[in-house]
């Protein structure tokens, strides 16, 4: 009988199994993969750190699914949502110079203080991607920007099967399945649900608000999205 493994063993073998993905997407757009890129080798050291201190463990978790990483961001460090000063106090491992600090991940990681901690958060839930590799397009004056794989109508129909088979691949993480929380209310919601119905991989989806757009768009009401946030993330204890 083959050991049972830990939920940080499984996600860092299915980073691995992503480091040597290549994708097709049309002209003007370019995938970035943190876990086969470049800086590989001090992604594989962040990420081992972070899994190996929260999630040494087998117990079930719920998936947070945002729609895909942004260039600057997770992209880069390989770890979801996470701040790179944060990543760097909580793993030793010095990141400064290759990431940044980002409004997203400030509103995520105080909802997570006031859920009761990281400890407490990252015990209930992991956070991941529908897309878990970053995407860019260049603009007619060449510049990179971040991109989701529902912007575009080639690029979504190009990465369709990756995605499913993705989403159906972090449920081998252990993941209780009875809810998942979609970031990102519109596109993303949609195209899970879409998917969820021919594939029934969560019993339910629950949608929250792109910090993002609740950083840049909806300042005055920060506080009445984190509340919906702490009452969704604790509705399963209640």
């Amino acid at each position: 009988m083959a050991a049972r493994t830990t939920v940080a063993h499984r996600i860092l073998e299915f980073n691995e199994d992503l480091a040597g993905t290549t994708l097709e997407v049309p002209p003007g757009f370019a995938v970035i993969n943190p876990f086969g890129g470049p800086q590989k080798e001090r992604v594989r050291e962040v990420t081992t750190a972070f899994y190996g201190k929260y999630y040494g463990d087998d117990r079930p978790r719920r998936l947070v699914l945002g729609s895909s990483p942004a260039r600057r961001g997770t992209a880069v460090t390989g770890v979801p949502f996470e701040d790179a000063k944060l990543l760097e106090s909580e793993t030793g491992v010095d990141v400064d110079g290759y990431a940044v600090s980002r409004p997203s991940a400030g509103f995520l990681h105080d909802v997570i203080r006031r859920y009761g901690g990281r400890d407490k958060f990252y015990a209930d839930f992991v956070m991941s991607f529908v897309c878990p590799l970053g995407l860019v397009r260049t603009k007619p004056e060449g510049k990179e920007v971040n991109c989701n794989y529902y912007e575009n109508k080639k690029l979504l129909e190009l990465l369709h099967s990756f995605l499913v088979d993705t989403l159906e691949r972090q449920l081998a993480f252990g993941t209780d399945t009875s809810v998942c929380y979609c970031i990102g209310s519109g596109e993303n919601f949609r195209f899970l649900t879409k998917v969820n119905e021919g594939q029934r991989f969560f019993q339910s989806i629950v949608p929250l608000e792109h910090p993002r757009f609740i950083t840049q768009y909806n300042r005055g009401r920060e506080e009445e999205y984190a509340q919906k946030y702490l009452s969704a993330f604790r509705g399963q204890d209640e």
